[in-house]
């Protein structure tokens, strides 16, 4: 692999930093009540914006503990020597892509063929 130990050791405090302030932000989040007391609701119109906002809410959960799992498999990566190295193709992503996304799995032009299939599935 062609990443020096000064980028690793870079894009590891990087990933560690961003796991730490996710995990930081969730212990906040536990520590607010998000659910609806349907009894304090004056009206339906009340109702569906407080739903509106707890479905949000849930959504915005659910997408961070998605990115902490690709921060800990990134980590993972980094520690069984297996970072930096596409998933598809297994040619090594470039350090400035890895620089910029660190959770990455792939190499630009296989994400961009990966990206160019999706789309051409959801036009047909």
């Amino acid at each position: 692999m062609s990443i020096s130990k000064e980028d690793l050791d870079e894009i590891r405090a990087d990933l560690t930093l961003r796991r730490n302030k996710l995990l930081e932000m969730v212990k906040n989040q536990l520590k607010s009540d998000i659910s609806l007391d349907r009894n304090e609701m004056a009206d339906e119109n009340d109702l569906a914006s407080s739903e509106y906002l707890l479905s949000f809410e849930l959504r915005i959960r659910d997408r961070e503990k998605y990115l902490l799992r690709k921060i800990e498999d990134a980590l993972e990566r980094l520690d069984t020597g297996d970072f930096g190295v596409c998933e598809s193709c297994g040619e090594d992503i470039a350090v400035p892509r890895l620089k910029a996304r660190p959770v990455t799995t792939m190499c630009i032009r296989c994400k961009e063929e990966q990206e160019r299939k999706e789309k051409e599935y959801v036009d047909n």
